[in-house]
């Protein structure tokens, strides 16, 4: 199987990529298995968070450039470019918070995927690139993401030249949120799932709605609409919970509702 999902426990759930002899490039199979397992946990009301990381040496290397090649028709490749988009996003567009935990290199598509998610922690040698440059193909798509993360300066040296940054550099302009050794990565990502896990669903499912929306937003536009999402947030049986628990200092109990 292309995509394994293994339940880790406390409404966490992991996709992993699993075409290591291709280092796991998004082909149309990849691409369609991601989208039909991203969809599928969304709708499960048992996930809470999700994990994607990739099997073999690295988290991904982009497109599979032999699939590319054979494509040869305008319609085909539109069709491909199309099918990465959706799963971007529904990444963001999902209710659920997707972390990427990467290794090894994540590059053009790949670099797409890793920003796409709503957190990114690496291993200390990862690599970070959009080289569509040196093949004559500019990484268009991916830059989409990625520019929605860092600086317009930054994004454009990465696209102009295709070179690889490094971990440090990636958490320094804002494109992971962390770096560790590859020997506590797992429990470094862990630990940040398990606390959102222990967070309301109904709430996370609000305000990641409400960030992603009201940054494409004008100022005004944007206090206007997160006034009403708090509004519609307020009205919740978990939000007098959790303000309930508060004031008495005990544990929240969620419902979710």
């Amino acid at each position: 199987m292309v995509i394994l999902v293994k339940n880790l426990g406390n409404g966490i759930k992991k996709i992993t990529i699993n075409d290591p002899k291709t280092y796991n490039s998004l082909s149309f199979a990849t691409l369609r298995s991601l989208l039909n397992t991203f969809k599928k946990l969304d709708k499960d009301n048992t996930t809470k968070v999700i994990i994607l990381n990739g099997a073999g040496k690295g988290f991904s290397a982009g497109h599979n450039l032999k699939e590319v090649k054979s494509l040869k028709k305008r319609s085909k490749y539109l069709k491909l470019f199309n099918l990465c988009s959706k799963v971007m996003l529904q990444i963001v567009e999902g209710r659920k918070p997707v972390i990427a935990k990467v290794h090894g290199a994540a590059y053009a598509a790949g670099c797409q995927l890793a920003t796409s998610c709503d957190l990114a922690y690496s291993a200390k040698d990862a690599t970070f690139a959009t080289p569509g440059v040196n093949i004559g193909l500019f990484c268009s798509t991916p830059m989409v993401a990625v520019s929605r993360k860092i600086s317009r300066k930054r994004m454009m040296k990465m696209l102009l030249t295709g070179e690889p940054i490094n971990a440090k550099y990636a958490k320094e302009i804002g494109l992971i949120n962390d770096c560790f050794s590859k020997s506590n990565l797992n429990k470094e990502v862990l630990k940040v799932a398990k606390t959102i896990a222990s967070k309301s669903n109904l709430t996370i499912k609000i305000g990641k709605q409400a960030f992603y929306k009201q940054l494409e937003m004008p100022l005004r536009k944007a206090y206007a609409y997160t006034s009403r999402m708090m509004t519609l947030n307020m009205m919740s049986i978990d939000a007098h919970e959790g303000i309930s628990a508060f004031l008495n200092k005990r544990k929240p109990k969620w419902k979710n509702k």
